[in-house]
């Protein structure tokens, strides 16, 4: 995943990184078996680190699989979800400040299946406003209306924000950056996730260099195996 937050699965579905992509979509539904799993969360580390692309790419992946998905940009600090599917900033603190009706406030997208929430203006209180009570009531209503909701959360280090988020959701997927993110950076997000009572689902790795020929790929790793999804 580049730096300009491409949509892979839309611009290039035929391309490793795309399968990659399928391939999350795949271990994601496996994993459901036997227990709920439609509310996921998505957060890094750190900054930069790919976490919103990634979650638009996997929205796209389960839409395109005949799958009901609601994509909510819950970084309410530094969101960029509008920027990538190019929506209105109109979004979920228009909701949860302004009492509109989440459903006048839901966005279409050119992908059929999937809506996208945006964050909205950036307010003054974000850690408080994910943490109220009618933050975790719209959760329960986005979710009782289609099959997958993807939530995208800020870095888990730097901001409470994902912490918050984290035992309010099914499960959570940490995207590291295999350039960026020291060894000491991903223990501190995973065990921030887990005092937070998070139930990490796996962790996403981008940006591994492997030959002159494929610039990144990514592993999903899921408990104590790791399984290579694509390159």
């Amino acid at each position: 995943m580049t730096q300009a937050r491409r949509l892979i699965m839309q611009e290039d579905a035929k391309s490793p990184i795309a399968e990659a992509f399928r391939s999350l979509r795949t271990n994601l539904q496996f994993s459901k078996v036997g227990c709920e799993l439609k509310k996921i969360l998505f957060t890094s580390a750190g900054p930069g680190e790919g976490k919103s692309s990634t979650a638009a790419n996997l929205a796209i992946a389960l839409a395109q699989n005949d799958k009901k998905v609601l994509l909510v940009d819950l970084d309410l600090r530094k969101p960029v979800q509008h920027q990538i599917f190019g929506l209105a900033k109109q979004g979920l603190t228009n909701i949860l400040i302004d009492r509109k009706p989440w459903e006048e406030v839901v966005q279409a997208t050119t992908i059929p299946n999937l809506s996208v929430i945006t964050s909205g203006p950036i307010p003054p209180n974000p850690a408080e406003l994910l943490d109220s009570q009618p933050m975790q009531q719209l959760l329960e209503e986005f979710s009782k209306n289609v099959d997958f909701l993807i939530l995208d959360a800020p870095p888990i280090i730097p901001v409470t924000d994902a912490a918050i988020l984290a035992a309010k959701v099914d499960g959570v997927i940490l995207v590291l950056n295999a350039r960026s993110t020291r060894p000491e950076m991903a223990q501190q997000a995973k065990e921030q996730l887990l005092k937070a009572q998070g139930k990490i689902l796996g962790v996403i790795l981008n940006q591994i260099e492997v030959d002159l020929k494929n610039s990144a790929y990514y592993y999903y790793h899921e408990e104590n195996e790791s399984k290579q999804v694509a390159r």
